[in-house]
């Protein structure tokens, strides 16, 4: 676990060194849970966000996407249950007057239990060598299948009282488990309360005429009011699906973890309209498709797992989390959800509006069920850098750092770097740069010793450095470095643009899917 703190640490201070992220406004002191994207932070993003969109809208032919806007209509959030059920339930801490969110104080308990059978695997693992059975061994092994029953139990009630809405219960659950504050490390608790989280605004000219709305909690409802309007002006059959990427605002009052829970994000959202009865298959073919986006990145296949959900949304009949091994351990990166026709449903009864789809097919009329699917792009960018940025240790003892995103959504592609500022070396650098940049988000740098510049690209991510040197101007070749790898091969100018797109071209990565 001390491994993965200071990897955290390391992870929030890279990302500021080298202009990913930053505290918002930060010269008076930042704001708590707000930041910023710096230059390779927005490109990083950028090239996730259109991976998604690419993936979601441009290969599906029964999908679109949309832009809605962050401002509605205040009904919009009494139907869609966010006015009255939108909460998280909060605990304060009387001794260090630290407050928590009850959930989440419950699940990292379980997550320290999920640490120590981690543990005793490891240990198994070493002791049995390669005739270690993992299954068997979990299954099996009595001080492993007490902690895996005692972390049940904890979720399982968890999940029971807050369907319940029975908050003394959480209150004493957190006691019997002995959960401390992290602060002060006091059991002193106060009563679980619920605490709504939308952040409140008002349209008008004048205090005395402006309307009262929220900024959206979520990009989803955008899609559910749009319903009618995309699907007769697009002519789309059922089922399809609409598209969104959005900012969403939560007035979370526990917000930590660096931009993996923050008050301003944005999320990659998708709704996809099917016929009454069809959810289940569907929710499974999402689940499945969903899984193989993540795992078409190169993460690591360990670094993923399901999470289905004891307690469902007022909305779902299913609900499943796609968890990432983020450095402060397995959390939720995409939800995938069954919501039945609550959505459309309610805004048919809030609106007076009729929302339905007639089926030429059945030769009827229904409102349509929906599985969505959701993901933060903040979360998303959070998993890809923690799990790129690395620290190597080199043949000849020194140490580099270095950034290996999935070369397509490097936020620089190439690094053009003539050798030295004179003999017509920069001029060649800038022609090259010229002849790229159509293509290619492509730096040119010619400040320092190369191996210093090399280091420089490796550390935001670079996957290709193309160096100019006198030989360049005898056989108008270059010398390409490619990152992971730091092997060096001489091509010719006239190759580096067809040797970067090889490489960096989202088409190719696409191509997979």
């Amino acid at each position: 676990m001390a491994k993965s703190a200071d990897h955290f640490k390391d992870v929030i201070s890279h990302a500021k060194e080298y202009g990913f992220v930053v505290p918002s406004s930060e010269i008076y002191d930042g704001l708590s849970a707000v930041y910023d994207y710096g230059q390779n932070g927005a490109e990083l993003k950028n090239n996730i966000r259109w991976y998604w969109w690419k993936a979601m809208v441009q290969l599906n032919e029964n999908i679109v996407g949309i832009d809605a806007a962050i401002l509605m209509h205040p009904t919009t959030w009494k139907a869609s249950g966010h006015v009255d059920a939108f909460n998280d339930p909060l605990i304060d801490n009387k001794d260090s007057k630290k407050r928590y969110r009850a959930d989440v104080l419950i699940e990292d308990h379980v997550a320290k239990i999920e640490a120590k059978i981690e543990k005793e695997v490891q240990k198994a693992q070493k002791r049995f060598g390669e005739a270690f059975d993992k299954e068997q061994f979990i299954t099996t092994n009595p001080r492993v299948v007490e902690y895996r029953e005692k972390a049940e139990a904890a979720i399982k009630r968890m999940a029971r009282s807050l369907e319940n809405e029975d908050l003394e219960d959480v209150k004493k659950l957190i006691e019997e488990l002995e959960i401390a504050c992290p602060i002060s490390g006091s059991r002193n608790w106060t009563d679980v309360k619920q605490f709504n989280l939308m952040f409140g605004t008002k349209l008008g000219a004048s205090a005395e005429s402006a309307t009262d709305l929220f900024l959206r909690p979520e990009t989803a409802q955008g899609i559910f009011v749009n319903f009618l309007n995309v699907q007769k002006s697009g002519r789309l059959k059922i089922p399809f699906g609409i598209a969104q990427v959005g900012k969403a605002f939560r007035n979370e009052i526990v917000a930590r973890q660096f931009i993996f829970r923050m008050r301003e994000f944005e999320q990659m959202e998708m709704q996809f309209f099917i016929r009454p009865g069809s959810q289940k298959e569907w929710y499974e073919y999402w689940k499945e498709k969903r899984m193989q986006w993540h795992l078409s990145l190169g993460l690591g296949e360990e670094n993923y797992r399901f999470h289905d959900h004891e307690k469902l949304a007022h909305y779902a009949d299913a609900a499943s989390d796609i968890e990432f091994k983020f450095p402060f351990g397995f959390k939720e990166l995409e939800g995938i959800h069954s919501r039945t026709d609550f959505d459309l449903g309610s805004h048919e009864k809030f609106s007076g509006k009729k929302l339905q789809y007639f089926d030429p097919e059945l030769n009827e009329s229904y409102v349509p069920y929906v599985v969505e699917t959701s993901i933060g792009l903040d979360r998303m960018f959070l998993a890809v850098f923690s799990n790129a940025l690395q620290e190597e240790e080199l043949e000849n003892g020194s140490k580099r750092t270095v950034l290996k995103v999935p070369a397509f959504l490097a936020p620089v592609k190439a690094a053009i770097l003539p050798l030295v500022k004179k003999d017509g070396l920069p001029e060649i650098g800038h022609t090259l740069v010229d002849e790229l940049k159509c293509h290619f988000n492509v730096h040119y740098d010619e400040k320092d010793a190369v191996g210093r510049r090399y280091r420089r690209q490796d550390a935001i991510g670079t996957p290709f450095c193309v160096t100019v040197d006198h030989q360049t101007l005898d056989d108008q070749t270059v010398t390409i470095r490619e990152r992971d790898s730091m092997e060096q091969s001489r091509v010719a100018i006239s190759e580096v643009a067809d040797i970067l797109k090889k490489d960096v071209d989202m088409a190719g990565w696409l191509a997979h899917l």
